[in-house]
């Protein structure tokens, strides 16, 4: 009886949603057909000779940056959610910015702080009178890949499980206690199981943001199915062995996704009473708490302190010569491109929700999986779907844009900014869908089913009813969709138009060229737009909360 209702006028929101979804799913299909093409001498070659590392070096970095950031996410999350310390509070937070730098720009700044005319070997070298092995300080190697995913990706696994360990009953911890169990214990027998779903969570992203980088592995030199895509497509021009490079990255992640899901496992944990009462937190005192406050400490300055006073002090030597009206273009092309596209991220991802929530239907469920499905897909695989997608559209429509105009060139949409806000639909439709479908589970049904029980429409309760309450998780997710495209590199660098720049790619273009020092002024802006944008989702929660 509930549904009977709601279906009567639902095909509109059924038909849009199936219009998005075709969209995601889309250049992936193409990719999938061209798998049929015959391999050339290209394929053959990298086949012989290279694969292998590609295979071994992407494990490598993926596995080993996974173990460091489950490790080190869930022990400080552990620590700020069942202890008290100095600065607990500021940790709370501000544990979170790592994320705000991109692990590219960070890939840059430390190179440039190790390197051999760096501040490190400066202040040995010079001050200490040390004399110094420069390998010794080499970091663009695979162990320097995965120290730097590691602190600035850790936050994926932090936040999840800090999120899930504050919302767990103090009864449990206190039960083990009585049982004479010790801290470490405790950690290891109760709060990991209970946490797995959580820690998996988090890890699995941050493997996931391994996967599709380019910035870091490219500029290390390290040899990953990221680069080989690049080198095949830009290098030799050879769209056919890139698909099938494509194709394995999309294996593996599917690997990983199969993994996540094996590791969360069918456990489930439920209180036996309605009484549950938050983490008491245990104050820390003398030795212990000093070592907290300097683990807490240590994190943060190796993933945000540092890396910002040195972007900071590069800037303060170059803004005069960066700073001009090309940068202020190139500044606007990037703002402008984030919110054109999180407009449009945001109006899909409700239109999919609010038509998912209104029909228990299989379509919805499968609809709602294939939204989230982009976010798992590296970015240089979905810039190869769309980049063959819309070359496909073009051809089919050489007549139509010669009718138009006689001397109108053959490819269009494939040299537009449209195919890069396509991509950017593609790749975080699921970052807009989860924060908007957060925001429809908040609301329930039952204030939907009352407006039309008045005998509003859909649609005219959708817009009297639900937006209204939404709003805030939509603020969210338009703030986390901008903030990432800000970020993005891969899909950019590949699908921007000719001479076309954004703050990423201005960024790595300097750092390619050995200007690390120029690169600094636009690495801050993105690092200070992403800021923003975690202190007004930060607000907003805390809104939420009171």
């Amino acid at each position: 009886m509930k549904y009977e209702i709601i279906k009567q006028k639902v095909n509109s929101w059924e038909g849009l949603s199936f219009i998005f979804v075709l969209f995601v799913t889309l250049p992936c299909m193409y990719i999938l057909l061209h798998l049929l093409d015959k391999p050339n001498e290209n394929w053959y070659h990298i086949k012989t000779f290279l694969l292998k590392d590609y295979i071994i070096n992407t494990l490598k970095i993926a596995v080993f940056t996974g173990i460091f950031t489950m490790i080190t996410g869930t022990t400080l999350a552990w620590l700020i959610a069942a202890y008290d310390f100095p600065f607990r509070k500021f940790f709370k937070w501000s544990l979170i910015l790592p994320l705000t730098v991109p692990p590219y720009i960070a890939a840059y700044t430390y190179s440039g702080i190790f390197n051999y005319t760096g501040v490190v070997q400066r202040f040995l070298r010079d001050t200490m009178k040390m004399t110094l092995d420069p390998n010794a300080f080499d970091i663009m190697s695979i162990k320097g890949t995965i120290f730097i995913f590691t602190v600035f990706l850790f936050p994926y696994v932090y936040m999840i499980t800090r999120s899930f360990l504050e919302k767990q009953s103090a009864a449990l911890i206190e039960n083990a206690r009585l049982l004479g169990k010790s801290s470490i214990s405790i950690f290891i027998h109760v709060i990991l199981p209970i946490s797995r779903g959580a820690i998996v969570g988090g890890t699995s992203l941050a493997i996931l943001e391994v996967l599709n980088d380019f910035g870091v592995v490219s500029y290390f030199g390290v040899q990953t199915f990221s680069t080989a895509i690049f080198k095949t497509w830009f290098s030799m021009g050879d769209t056919s062995t890139a698909v099938k490079l494509a194709s394995m990255l999309m294996f593996t992640v599917l690997i990983v996704l199969v993994i996540e899901k094996w590791l969360r496992g069918r456990k489930r944990y439920s209180y036996t009473t309605a009484k549950v009462r938050s983490i008491v937190l245990v104050e820390l005192k003398g030795i212990k708490a000093i070592g907290a406050f300097l683990y807490c400490f240590i994190i943060l300055s190796l993933g945000f302190i540092i890396p910002l006073l040195q972007l900071s002090s590069w800037g303060f030597l170059t803004y005069k010569k960066v700073l001009n009206l090309k940068f202020i273009e190139m500044m606007f092309n990037s703002i402008w491109l984030a919110v054109v596209a999180a407009i449009f991220i945001i109006v899909m991802s409700v239109v999919i929700a609010n038509f998912s929530r209104m029909n228990s239907h299989w379509i919805s469920k499968a609809f709602s999986k294939i939204s989230i499905f982009g976010y798992s897909i590296p970015g240089a695989v979905i810039a190869i779907g769309v980049i063959l997608l819309m070359v496909s559209i073009d051809r089919s429509m050489v007549g139509l844009y010669k009718a138009i105009n006689p001397n109108s060139k053959t490819l269009i949409l494939s040299t537009s900014v449209f195919m890069l806000i396509f991509a950017y639909i593609i790749r975080f439709l699921a970052i807009g869908y989860q924060a908007v479908e957060a925001g429809f589970d908040k609301i329930g049904m039952k204030f939907f089913e009352a407006s039309r029980t008045l005998g509003y429409t859909v649609t005219k309760t959708f817009f009297k009813v639900d937006l209204p309450m939404i709003r805030p998780a939509l603020i969210s997710g338009l703030a986390l969709v901008f903030v990432d495209i800000i970020k993005e590199l891969p899909l950019t660098l590949i699908l921007r138009p000719f001479n076309f720049n954004t703050l990423a790619t201005k960024t790595y273009e300097y750092a390619g060229d050995e200007k690390i020092h120029e690169a600094a002024i636009p690495a801050l802006i993105i690092i200070l737009v992403s800021i923003v944008s975690v202190y007004l989702i930060n607000k907003i929660g805390n809104k939420e909360k009171k």
